[in-house]
């Protein structure tokens, strides 16, 4: 079988695995910005998809059709996101002779419907959130709120991924509830269909694992936890959810099989559930009809690989197992490590991956290598850390020690953050509720570790000078001071540059995972997590004043990062106050709406709708002397599917 995966990154790479082990080939489609990636030199054979713009690449049915004709792939995998919950591509893979690696389209567009999913749930026995969603008007909507009882929860009846998502606490933060998520859900889905539910104030995410044929079987794989998340967007899962009494789990998979029998379910998928931490109770949330980004901690305490269910499902075999064959071993974690910046709300950031160190013993799975471009174009996740213990506490420090010795250099990521998340008393319990991030302090980053990535880099001279052979990796060593020591010029991510004198007899110990590269002058450090990278630029740089300077325009709102405009909110000379929205930018599919730092008129707006941005570039002056200054922060606002 010739699979045609209509997918990419790190997806892509697992999807291929398999289908290389079952002796499949595998086609890779991507767009330009992926041409050089790591998923498209793995396929059997790659050809070009389309443009970076997602309507002209991944998200595309017209152009996965052609590919299919030219290509002579005989199936299509969609892995997880873009296109594949969208019923209409199912079908039209159906249509050109192709198999469908998925459920049914039939599957896919009820479930595709949170309003016709919750009829479905009800008639197979189902608990279901209390909730409205019979009439669009919004007096209609409103009235259920009232009955309901505030706080409600606002969500969109299409898509998914925490998308179109609001809370009401009261009535009068209904209206703009209702309106921010229909047009949050109309801009990613073209439907802005809502429903109103009783909101849980201690909600859990847990979700049940299920695959099944097209002979009629259905079984489940166990539960999963996902309620570390940080605005909708989940962050960590593990398997099984911990700490959940025998009755609501045993509910919960037989719920999960009841709703796939109704449904005639025939391949993997998750059913969702939202669990009321105080009392246990459970209730229906959605069922992803795909493969999910967590399915890999499922894999690890089963010993299963859900990609070759999918596989052999969709070429018409029976299940391999029953569920009383069906085992489970030990606990699993998996952390998502993403590009974006803790320490600057999560902003997403881009780069080239200069450095790349995994623990062993661990799973990875990667959309990344050394050298590989994080572009602004695509989802921030560029990794997957997953780890097994034969329980819970032996899995979380497992993830812990994997955590401190990942160094991912030349790209700000989350490994930092997560590092600390591991540690926070909740997780260590088994605790979480779906409201701990939003509702916790973040963590700060530690100042940049210069003394340690200086100690690191004169290390590395002295090791290449003494074995007079290529240096490019460190694993664990302490400086020994045998020789007057220079002072070495640092440059981090962001352009601050530092100098550190380590004198003879003085140099400090350093004791923690780093990479240094002596061919780009390039070292990175890993300190609490925090990976930081610095460049080291040669004696005759003239490097401090020059790359110390900043690059931001005065009186004017510039990109915090490198993006596409999205939405422009405002015209040269309209009067703007603290706080008003001025641009949404995009990037890795989050919008981040810009805003005014302070009161002033627009001068001049320098960028329009599709234009793509570089970090620190002007996009929109001031004319009045008391109007806002350089300001870059951001909001995201919601997600693009």
């Amino acid at each position: 079988m010739k699979i045609l995966i209509a997918n990419r990154g790190e997806i892509a790479r697992r999807v291929m695995r398999t289908a290389h082990r079952l002796a499949h080939h595998t086609v890779a489609a991507y767009a330009d910005p992926d041409q050089d990636a790591p998923f498209v030199r793995e396929a059997t054979t790659a050809t070009r998809l389309g443009p970076a713009p997602l309507r002209d690449s991944y998200l595309s049915i017209e152009r996965y059709v052609e590919l299919l004709a030219r290509t002579g792939a005989d199936a299509v995998h969609p892995g997880y996101g873009f296109l594949s919950e969208n019923a209409d591509f199912a079908r039209a893979v159906l249509d050109a002779g192709a198999r469908w690696i998925g459920p049914s389209p039939d599957v896919i567009a009820e479930m595709g419907s949170k309003i016709r999913a919750r009829s479905i749930a009800a008639g197979a026995g189902v608990p279901l959130i209390p909730g409205y969603a019979e009439s669009q008007d919004f007096d209609d909507l409103a009235g259920a709120a009232e009955r309901l009882g505030f706080p409600v929860l606002v969500k969109a009846a299409a898509g998914g991924g925490g998308k179109g998502i609001r809370i009401a606490r009261t009535a009068g933060e209904l209206a703009r509830a209702l309106g921010d998520a229909g047009d949050e859900a109309e801009r990613a889905f073209g439907d802005r269909s809502l429903i109103v539910e009783r909101y849980i104030e201690r909600p859990r995410h847990v979700e049940v694992q299920i695959v099944g044929d097209r002979h009629g079987a259905v079984i489940h794989l166990g539960t999963r936890e996902c309620s570390v998340q940080r605005r909708y967007q989940k962050v960590l899962e593990e398997c099984p959810a911990p700490n959940l009494p025998d009755a609501t789990r045993a509910g919960l998979e037989a719920s999960a099989l009841r709703l796939g029998a109704a449904i005639g379910y025939d391949s993997a998928g998750t059913v969702e559930f939202i669990v009321d931490d105080d009392t246990g109770d459970f209730f229906f949330l959605e069922v992803n009809t795909r493969l999910q980004v967590e399915h890999t901690v499922t894999e690890v305490v089963t010993g299963l690989d859900i990609v070759e269910l999918q596989i052999r499902v969709a070429d018409g075999e029976k299940l391999p197992l029953r569920q009383e064959s069906v085992t489970w071993h030990g606990h699993a974690f998996e952390a998502r490590v993403n590009a974006e910046d803790p320490a600057q709300d999560f902003a997403p950031r881009t780069g080239t991956v200069s450095h790349l160190v995994v623990p062993a013993g661990v799973r990875w799975d990667s959309a990344i290598e050394r050298g590989s471009m994080v572009t602004p174009h695509y989802d921030s996740m560029v990794a997957k850390l997953v780890v097994h213990g034969e329980d819970r506490p032996g899995a979380l420090r497992r993830l812990a020690g994997a955590l401190d010795g990942l160094v991912i250099g030349g790209v700000s990521t989350n490994t930092g953050f997560l590092r600390w998340l591991v540690d926070a008393a909740p997780v260590v319990a088994g605790r979480v509720t779906t409201r701990f991030l939003d509702d916790s302090a973040r963590p700060l980053t530690p100042e940049p570790a210069t003394v340690e990535a200086a100690a690191a880099w004169t290390a590395a001279r002295r090791l290449a000078a003494d074995r007079s052979a290529p240096w490019s990796a460190l694993a664990m060593f302490r400086v020994t001071p045998h020789e007057a020591s220079q002072p070495v010029g640092l440059v981090d991510l962001s352009g601050a540059a530092t100098e550190v004198a380590l004198a003879a007899g003085g140099a400090p110990a350093f004791c923690g995972p780093a990479s240094v590269d002596r061919a780009s002058r390039s070292v990175a450090v890993n300190v609490d997590g925090y990976t930081h990278t610095f460049a080291v630029p040669t004696r005759t740089d003239r490097w401090a004043p020059a790359l110390g300077a900043s690059t931001r325009a005065a009186r004017a709102v510039t990109a915090p990062f490198p993006a596409v405009v999205a939405d422009v909110l405002v015209a040269p000379g309209a009067s703007v106050g603290p706080g008003d929205p001025l641009l949404v930018l995009e990037a890795m599919k989050m919008l981040h709406t810009l805003t005014a730092a302070g009161i002033g008129v627009v001068a001049e707006v320098r960028v329009a709708v599709d234009d793509q941005v570089a970090s620190d570039q002007v996009l929109v002056t001031f004319t009045d002397d008391d109007g806002p200054r350089p300001h870059g922060a951001s909001d995201t606002e919601g997600t693009r599917p």
